[in-house]
């Protein structure tokens, strides 16, 4: 079977088409991406702007161009938190629809966070133990563990790099002032994570996700893509800290020309970085394994469970399923 996902972030409309059936390894067979930042294309009142539907009526409908002379059997597209903040996310959503025959689920962060910690949880298997997953995106911070497929605790926390990077940095690089001033603050908003994972017990094995995480490790010493999927990268807090008082003192383009970030997303490295420090500090975490596998691999994984053609909108957002534990946020 050839699937199709395509994924609306807060940076980038990103089509993965692979090869898979149930019970097997899905093979990348192709991969586009198209650079649209549309969380920083709402306007005062939250609203996203008539060019930033415009653009994104346009990325999907190449995206979906693309599939469909690719051959994808099904496209799976979904939405995370630049759309799912959206004021006028509701209008977006007919917009797209109407104007290219797609329609996007928006997942909820707790869904981003199970359906991550899945695609973790096979890629690992069942001897990893006791998960523990951090994935930091453009507008949020998830975290989810357990010991099975579906997390005792699935958390979503407003604080992905472009967020932060937009609300709390005024200068490029950041001044030593905000700096400060955030790394206070992180602090403080991931107290309430912290004492959450400490009440699941002490994780086997801890593992970070997503493109935040792989350009932190890959600065920091970590075997590049090319060394294949199955290469063990890590990211220490020591190297982290080291990286931080380097990049923190360069602009978002130095930032882009370094080897594993791209252009993209140079521009919220910085805070990424601050996030992924505060979170592990605040849970106790000396050194994070990188998976390869995150969301998208999630949302596909989910899909062959489920090949008899199950209504996709309950198999995303889980309805059905055994809720995890309730956040106290």
């Amino acid at each position: 079977m050839r699937l199709g996902v395509l994924d609306v972030g807060s940076n980038t409309v990103h089509l993965l088409v692979v090869d898979a059936h149930r019970g097997g390894h899905p093979t990348p067979m192709h991969s586009e991406k198209t650079v649209l930042r549309l969380a920083e294309q709402l306007d005062a009142d939250g609203q996203l702007t008539k060019a930033g539907a415009d653009g994104l009526v346009r990325a999907i409908a190449a995206a979906r161009e693309s599939a469909a002379r690719l051959g994808c059997e099904d496209v799976l597209a979904f939405a995370t938190s630049a759309v799912r903040e959206a004021g006028n996310s509701g209008k977006v959503l007919r917009k797209v629809t109407e104007e290219t025959g797609v329609e996007l689920q928006v997942l909820t962060g707790v869904d981003e966070a199970r359906l991550t910690f899945l695609a973790v949880r096979r890629w690992f298997g069942w001897s990893a133990g006791k998960l523990l997953v951090l994935d930091i995106g453009g507008g949020s911070l998830e975290v989810a563990m357990g010991i099975d497929e579906e997390p005792e605790l699935a958390e979503s926390l407003p604080l992905g790099a472009g967020r932060l990077t937009r609300t709390r940095f005024r200068h490029d690089p950041p001044t030593r002032s905000e700096l400060v001033s955030t790394t206070a603050w992180l602090d403080e908003q991931v107290k309430g994570l912290a004492k959450e994972v400490a009440g699941l017990g002490e994780p086997d094995r801890v593992v970070a996700t997503s493109k935040t995480f792989r350009s932190l490790a890959r600065l920091t010493g970590a075997a590049p893509s090319s060394a294949g999927p199955r290469a063990r990268r890590t990211l220490t807090d020591t190297a982290l800290r080291q990286l931080i008082s380097f990049i923190s003192r360069m602009s978002s383009a130095d930032l882009a020309e370094l080897e594993g970030v791209s252009s993209s997303r140079a521009h919220q490295l910085v805070a990424g970085a601050l996030v992924a420090q505060a979170t592990m500090r605040a849970l106790g975490l000396a050194e994070l394994e990188i998976c390869p596998w995150a969301l998208r691999e999630g949302v596909i994984l989910r899909r062959l469970d489920h090949a008899n053609g199950a209504d996709q909108t309950a198999l995303l957002t889980g309805q059905g399923r055994r809720d995890c534990r309730p956040s106290s946020h």
